[in-house]
């Protein structure tokens, strides 16, 4: 039997441990770069940038970035510059992390804080209010 006969049963299978501390790593590194460097954009200018997620790929040598500027704030202009400056934070990357290969970087917008805030609207409305505090009385 083989190491990996378990795979495709069962349906899509998550991201490996490998994956998740190689996303981790690039993750960091992206923090510090972003820190440290000024990136020669007129959308990045004054621009802080959370980078809540990387998420690579099985072979590692492709990441996706999900990140957020700090406010929420013209958000597609930024990620369109993180894009451009794509392969000069890679560069940097480079000298950052220790894998075999720097993965390419692809930037997208994290939706999970529009979300987020979506959902405490909803949990702020009074209807929805009503009903969440007589559920509460109920199970008193």
């Amino acid at each position: 039997m083989t190491r990996h006969s378990h795979q495709g049963r069962g349906g899509p299978q998550g991201p490996t441990q490998r994956q998740l501390r190689a996303g981790e790593l690039v993750r960091h590194a992206l923090v510090e770069i972003l820190r440290e460097e000024e990136i020669a954009d007129p959308a990045m200018t004054g621009v802080s940038i959370t980078v809540s997620e990387v998420r690579m790929s099985p072979d590692l040598k492709h990441a996706v970035c999900f990140v957020e500027p700090l406010g929420g704030g013209h958000a597609p202009e930024v990620v369109e510059a993180l894009n451009r400056a794509s392969r000069f934070l890679r560069g940097r990357l480079g000298r950052m992390i220790d894998m075999k290969y720097t993965p390419d970087l692809k930037f997208l917008h994290d939706e999970s804080f529009d979300e987020a805030s979506r959902m405490n609207r909803l949990f702020d409305d009074p209807r929805v209010r009503r009903d969440v505090d007589h559920d509460d009385d109920l199970g008193d």
